[in-house]
């Protein structure tokens, strides 16, 4: 089973809102959508959190409501987030990460590796082992 998500907590078998936590989460998307970085927004609350865990928080579909749990962002609020998000993606030159193609003539290399049996119980001896069953592929 889950965990149950920051801002609510299971009452008689049904999620309902924290009111306390709920409006920490609030007040940290508002920092964020007035400049705060992800991380500053976190610890304006008091959460101590790396920049991934604030930003997979936020963006948590349980705040929008579902049916087991009570909406605690408006969807007006996580579009604003989101918008946000896209244009500091953008204004630091990081929003066309996966989009990279590969051009024509380019050299790139394909590598295989099989399943590896455990034939060693030294780690550096087995993981000498491990690269030695490595295949690499170079095509043009």
């Amino acid at each position: 089973m889950e965990h149950t998500p920051y801002g609510y907590e299971i009452r008689e078998g049904r999620a309902v809102v924290n009111e306390e936590q709920a409006g920490k989460i609030i007040e940290m998307c508002e920092n964020y959508l007035s400049g705060m970085s992800l991380i500053n927004a976190a610890s304006s609350i008091g959460l101590t959190m790396s920049h991934c865990g604030v930003k997979r928080m936020m963006f948590n579909k349980r705040y929008l409501g579902d049916d087991f749990y009570p909406a605690i962002l408006s969807e007006e609020m996580v579009n604003r987030l989101d918008a946000e998000r896209k244009r500091r993606e953008k204004a630091l030159g990081r929003d066309n990460r996966g989009v990279k193609d590969i051009p024509k003539g380019t050299v790139y290399s394909k590598f295989c590796i099989p399943r590896i049996p455990m034939r060693y119980q030294d780690p550096v001896e087995q993981a000498e082992f491990a690269y030695s069953l490595i295949r690499n592929e170079v095509s043009k």
